[in-house]
């Protein structure tokens, strides 16, 4: 029976933190078990994770270390979990979470319920327009350096659930298992790709940094996604003073303000005219800096300083779609392709065309000159016939002009 465990933990608990699981799909952990293969003995599995949970004997296993690339180049490490692992860690954000994510404050976007990252650059748009300059902000490393002691001490403020505590340490002191096979003991931080990182790093960078500035600069704007944060000033004296304690601040806390991704910048516009070497800045796949734009209303072109997909999302995206390899898929056809492409250009509309859509110009472009080298491999009158293969596009388009996503909102650009 439940009540002779030695922690009080339902099964419904644990069946609810499984649809959650499943519903994020995701990857084998290191013992290359599938939701698939876990699903084939779904009952005793799960069963497993509560009786284990309940009587205090579950011990997360290793962690799979899987290193992705970084946009801006670089690997970075993505802890992969188990599939029972990744459910008892479940089991245990949809207790705490509920706790702590009320206290937190509204400037902070980064992995919270009803809050996104467009949010984020929304309203960082608009205090850019209020404010002349901006620090921007990347802490280095953070889930690889939260230290164990204060998270420990932050996550004990809010619970005396024993279950809670217990677990969240042990999954902290869980090792990282390579690619080679070899195991590291980890001593501080939580790993990217956890369940419980997320809601973790939130509590930790609340005390470390947002309640910090609500207390010692309450007037100031500020806004924070994960890792990386932003703070409006009024003067670049201002701006340096920041930089100055915020990065005190840090050190006290273990942690360090990236030397490359945290700098200065003057939001130049029509209004503002002070010379600065930097006048742009880059947040959540997206560049801020004087762009031209139109004021409807007097008919007039003027300098505002705005949002638009950034350099590095752009590569990023015409990178993914060389990956895709449509150029020699001569097998398919248009439908097939539309049917595997749509989903990914309108994520890719849906965030990146939020600000100034026409910045994604480059990516569609790419992308129609794909479907043309596609074509003239595929159909033989089109082969080494650029123009003719532009001209089969241009009718391709005139007679299904919603085949593509990009078609659809009248982003079609160049054929060739």
């Amino acid at each position: 029976m439940e009540n002779t465990k030695a922690f009080n933990i339902s099964k419904q608990l644990v069946m609810q933190a499984y649809k959650f699981v499943k519903a994020n799909a995701g990857a084998a952990g290191v013992d290359q078990q599938s939701l698939e293969d876990f699903d084939r003995d779904l009952k005793d599995n799960l069963y497993k994770i509560w009786n284990r949970m309940s009587s205090g004997c579950y011990f997360p296993p290793p962690v799979k270390a899987v290193p992705i690339p970084k946009k801006s180049g670089g690997e970075r490490i993505l802890g992969v979990p188990t599939v029972s692992d990744r459910i008892a860690q479940m089991v245990v954000k949809l207790v705490f979470e509920p706790i702590v994510e009320p206290l937190f404050l509204t400037d902070s976007y980064g992995y919270r319920p009803n809050k996104s990252a467009l949010d984020a650059v929304a309203i960082t748009r608009k205090r850019c327009w209020q404010s002349d300059w901006v620090l921007e902000f990347d802490i280095k490393g953070l889930f690889d350096n939260i230290p164990h002691d204060l998270l420990m001490k932050a996550v004990q403020k809010h619970t005396e659930c024993k279950w809670i505590l217990l677990y969240t340490k042990r999954w902290l002191e869980a090792p990282m298992q390579l690619t080679d096979g070899s195991k590291v003991i980890r001593g501080k931080g939580t790993p990217q790709g956890s369940i419980l990182s997320p809601v973790l790093s939130n509590l930790f960078l609340h005390y470390v940094f947002d309640t910090w500035m609500q207390r010692n600069y309450p007037s100031m704007q500020w806004c924070r996604y994960a890792d990386d944060g932003l703070i409006h000033c009024k003067t670049e004296k201002q701006a340096k003073h920041m930089l100055e304690f915020l990065s005190k601040r840090f050190d006290e806390c273990g942690l360090q303000l990236h030397p490359d991704k945290t700098k200065i910048a003057y939001c130049k516009d029509d209004n503002r005219r002070n010379k600065y070497p930097n006048t742009s800045f880059d947040f959540l796949g997206y560049t801020f800096r004087p762009r031209s734009s139109w004021n409807k209303k007097q008919n007039t072109l003027f300098v505002s300083f705005s949002p638009s997909v950034s350099k590095t999302a752009v590569n990023s995206m015409r990178a993914k779609l060389k990956t895709l390899n449509l150029r020699k898929r001569s097998e398919i056809d248009f439908d097939d392709i539309a049917q595997f492409c749509n989903p990914i250009l309108r994520g890719w509309i849906n965030y990146y065309g939020r600000f100034n859509p026409s910045g994604l110009y480059p990516v569609f472009r790419y992308f129609n000159m794909t479907l043309s080298a596609w074509a003239r491999q595929k159909y033989k009158r089109l082969y080494r016939r650029k123009m003719k293969a532009t001209q089969f596009l241009e009718r391709i388009v005139k007679e299904r002009p919603k085949l593509f996503a990009h078609w659809e909102i009248g982003m079609i650009g160049a054929l060739a």
